[in-house]
């Protein structure tokens, strides 16, 4: 499946200093970026955009509904070595971006934003040889339904903004978090998270979940004692 021009897909919009590869259906935008690097084809700032997937994936390979009309995207970044902190630039970024458009978006750690409670993206980072892959989807038109937890999209809210609208905006927004001092990332995470100062597992054990710190780090309160906890040990409800 060829690659064409983001300005023949979504009109007068355009990246600047991006590769960008726009595709029809494809089964994802995570492999098609895999698959770039594993051919060496990738470069940095890589943009790749498809119109449905057919295969989408979340953590876990969880599967992702990917309907036409909603933007599913993953970007291609060099990285000399994975960076906890990237995961909360990410979701401010793309939180921001929602807000823009007057919805009240809130982010749900690790990797989720919500609206009024329910899910309407869902991010996916992964470190590939000298690059990271960060994956997103974004409930634009529809969202899917019969899943164990509510979903919503951006029309339910904002029934003018497009694809292209937000795409546009979400490049900028990652441009300027990704490279911002991680206080002013840590300051705007906590503003916008869900879940901070209420209850979580952690190994077994329920603690309150504080934030985060200077590192990306989480930081818990279990009695008297505090704890910083990585990765997917946490359960939040």
């Amino acid at each position: 499946m060829g690659a064409t021009l983001f300005k023949m897909t979504v009109g007068c919009i355009a990246l600047e200093n991006y590769n960008v590869i726009s595709l029809g259906r494809v089964d994802s935008t995570q492999t098609y970026a895999h698959d770039l690097i594993a051919r060496g084809a990738a470069r940095d700032k890589t943009a790749v955009l498809a119109v449905a997937q057919t295969a989408g994936r979340g953590r876990y390979s969880r599967t992702w509904v990917s309907e036409s009309g909603n933007l599913y995207t993953s970007l291609i970044w060099a990285c000399a070595a994975p960076d906890p902190r990237l995961s909360y630039a990410v979701a401010v970024a793309v939180a921001e971006v929602l807000r823009s458009h007057g919805i009240k978006a809130a982010i749900k750690w690790p990797n989720d934003i919500l609206v009024d409670g329910k899910k309407i993206c869902g991010i996916l980072i992964e470190y590939v040889q000298d690059f990271v892959v960060v994956g997103i989807g974004i409930n634009i038109v529809s969202c899917p339904g019969g899943l164990a937890y509510g979903t919503t999209c951006v029309h339910e809210f904002a029934p003018d903004v497009t694809r292209d609208d937000v795409m546009a905006r979400l490049v900028r927004a990652l441009d300027k978090w990704r490279v911002a001092d991680f206080a002013d990332v840590r300051a705007q995470w906590t503003a916008w998270a869900v879940g901070v100062h209420k209850m979580v597992t952690y190994r077994g054990e329920n603690m309150e979940l504080l934030g985060i710190n200077e590192n990306g780090a989480l930081m818990l309160r279990h009695g008297e004692k505090y704890i910083l906890a990585w990765g997917d040990e946490i359960q939040m409800a």
